[in-house]
């Protein structure tokens, strides 16, 4: 399976594509969408992010694309820039026929690292061990990207009550994590 990992923003979105073959994860792709602020409308740097993300799309042909999911903007300024970021990534895997999956900051960072609070430095680190990347990428959001799709490789999607909308209890996520990875976990 091929997996696209999106970290949308409206200056730097970040993209990573990877390969899973069982319990093997492979590098196929990665790096960012970098528009110009000052040089750039608004509407340009959209338009910019969406022809590139298709671009990558129709070079890699992922099987699924993955992003990661707005939770808070310092400004509300930004955080309505990031919608339409967010919403032509969102067009551009629709078109190739994909539904992106979402996941939280916290989901990400979890799966890549084992915890949810980890910092940017501790995923890239986990980003470049996993897929036995050598350079060390320039922007963190190509690594993250590659994060958000590591996550979906290892999650396979969110669970059904949350696909749905509806709430999961911490007791019965875990419930089914543990049936679903029993290997995962320790006696």
């Amino acid at each position: 399976m091929r997996i696209l990992g999106i970290d949308p923003g409206s200056v730097v979105c970040g993209y990573g594509v990877i390969d899973v073959s069982g319990k093997k994860m492979s590098l196929v792709e990665y790096g960012v969408v970098a528009v110009k602020r000052r040089t750039s409308s608004f509407p340009a740097r959209l338009r910019e992010i969406h022809l590139r993300l298709e671009a990558v799309i129709e070079r890699t042909q992922p099987d699924a694309c993955s992003m990661e999911k707005v939770f808070y903007a310092k400004n509300v300024l930004s955080i309505v820039q990031l919608a339409h970021a967010r919403g032509v990534a969102m067009l551009a895997c629709a078109q190739a026929g994909h539904d992106p999956i979402e996941y939280t900051p916290m989901q990400v960072k979890r799966s890549v690292t084992g915890r949810g609070a980890a910092t940017k430095d501790q995923v890239q680190h986990m980003v470049r061990a996993i897929l036995k990347i050598e350079e060390t990428p320039e922007f963190f959001d190509a690594t993250d990207a590659l994060a958000v799709a590591i996550c979906h490789a290892v999650n396979g999607g969110p669970p059904p009550a949350m696909a749905r909308g509806g709430a999961v209890s911490k007791r019965q996520a875990w419930k089914d994590f543990v049936e679903k990875h029993p290997q995962k976990v320790k006696s």
